[in-house]
């Protein structure tokens, strides 16, 4: 492999000739071998530094335009849309497990903007600590990367999945309205429900976790650019907070804000565990509906087989003919580890000591992965098993009709405990509701069937 020599305060490296890191990146790619491969920074923490350069080197070119000229505001702004896109990725190889306040990655980002963008401008112009990392420090420039990350992973994949999700509940609703079916609590029988009243309870509680999903929003559009090293805003010129917030807005289209307190921004991670709350409660209710239609699904003769779910692949590697409920399997291994996810979140954000918290690529690593397999699992799900759920209506029906549970309807008419000695007989003896409540001499055949209508009871 050729090498080039690269420099910096701490003397030569030796960089591969073909890429555009330098020193620092070097240092940091030898240094931790730590899930190298596997664990890289994010893609989308890469992306996120490719938008924070740009907007840093528009608002220096508005407030200190005798250090940030119009020519080297072009070079970068070229660069770093070059990151932003992903066409500069492989110059990115850095892991996750580095140094907490993830200076290595905002250095990898300085130095290969610097360097294509002398390419790009033709001449040793532009320098990555003087003109790429001016007027920052790592440690705004890391949590500004985490905020951009995490809201564009929210509003532009996890969100619209979810109403994917939930456009096919609202089809599924109005498809299945006035089929009555046995309800369910403590995995016991229970009242009557409509199929269509069931699906909305997993609907519903979809649209509750966009509303917890947006309610987070706010406090991660708070933008710590601007605190440079510990808050004070040392060598960032006044006002560059609030320029970068506006140059960051215009980049992604989303409306983020200077935080009105750099002190906390640098050091306090509370936004971001809030926000893998929100995902956090989204995959309970995903581990929910997953499991409501693989229960209802089960059989398909010795379940409860109420509802059919696509057939996509063979079950079972020896016996012929089985079919599982995978994308439900598959949905309930994703909630359990975005679970994980967000008790290291809670812990690495609990670390944060004086004037910064350096459990940083940890915290965004785990919530990047949320995003993914959330997103993506819904997708998955949604596709290849909600859209194809259908109701067997038969199994329905007779499932109903053997209720104990339908006995909740005579209350009015025999009174609690009557009821319930109708119900406990009709099972000790395996004779229908009807036979019991007569044989006991609560109700005559004639008044029974006048009071006993179980699709009234939805």
């Amino acid at each position: 492999m050729d090498y080039r020599i690269e420099h910096d305060s701490m003397g030569e490296v030796k960089v591969p000739a073909d890429k555009y890191w330098a020193a620092q990146t070097q240092r940091s790619h030898e240094n931790f071998l730590i899930g190298v491969g596997k664990e890289n920074m994010p893609e989308e923490v890469i992306r996120a530094f490719g938008i924070l350069k740009k907007a840093a080197a528009q608002a220096n070119r508005r407030l200190a335009p005798e250090r940030m000229t119009e020519e080297k505001l072009s070079a970068i702004s070229h660069a770093c849309d070059e990151v932003i896109e992903g066409r500069l990725a492989e110059h990115f190889p850095l892991v996750v497990w580095q140094t907490g306040s993830g200076t290595q990655s905002n250095m990898n980002a300085n130095e290969v903007i610097a360097n294509r963008g002398n390419e790009i401008a033709g001449k040793n112009l532009l320098h990555p600590n003087d003109d790429i990392n001016m007027s920052q420090s790592s440690n705004d420039t890391f949590p500004t990367a985490i905020s951009i990350a995490a809201v564009e992973g929210l509003e532009d994949r996890v969100i619209p999945a979810v109403k994917t999700l939930i456009e096919t509940f609202i089809r599924l609703e109005k498809e299945n309205e006035g089929i009555v079916k046995s309800g369910r609590t403590h995995l016991q029988d229970a009242t009557p429900i409509t199929f269509s009243q069931e699906i909305s309870g997993w609907r519903s509680s979809l649209e509750k976790d966009i509303k917890l999903i947006n309610a987070a929003l706010p406090e991660l559009k708070e933008l710590a650019l601007g605190g440079t090293a510990v808050g004070t805003g040392l060598n960032a010129p006044k006002g560059f907070g609030e320029e970068v917030a506006k140059a960051v807005s215009e980049i992604t289209g989303k409306d983020f804000i200077t935080a009105p307190n750099k002190f906390h921004a640098l050091t306090s991670k509370d936004e971001i565990v809030f926000a893998h709350g929100a995902l956090k409660a989204l995959a309970g209710d995903m581990m929910k509906i997953a499991n409501d239609v693989r229960w209802l699904a089960s059989g398909p003769r010795l379940g409860i087989g109420e509802i059919r779910i696509p057939e996509n692949e063979p079950g079972s590697s020896i016996m012929p003919g089985k079919v599982n409920p995978t994308q439900c399997e598959a949905v309930t291994m994703v909630a359990v580890q975005v679970m994980g996810n967000d008790a290291a979140i809670g812990f690495a954000a609990s670390q944060g000591n004086f004037e910064l918290n350096v459990f940083m690529p940890v915290i965004i690593y785990n919530f990047m992965q949320s995003v993914r397999l959330l997103s993506e699992a819904i997708l998955s799900f949604n596709k290849n098993c909600a859209r194809g759920i259908t109701a067997n209506t038969e199994k329905m029906k007779a499932n109903l009709s053997n209720s104990l549970m339908l006995v909740t309807a005579l209350n009015p008419y025999i009174g609690y405990e009557n009821a319930a000695r109708t119900a406990k007989k009709a099972y000790k003896e395996n004779i229908s509701l009807k036979e019991a409540c007569v044989e006991l001499g609560f109700l005559t055949e004639e008044k029974f069937d006048e009071v006993f209508r179980p699709e009234e009871m939805v």
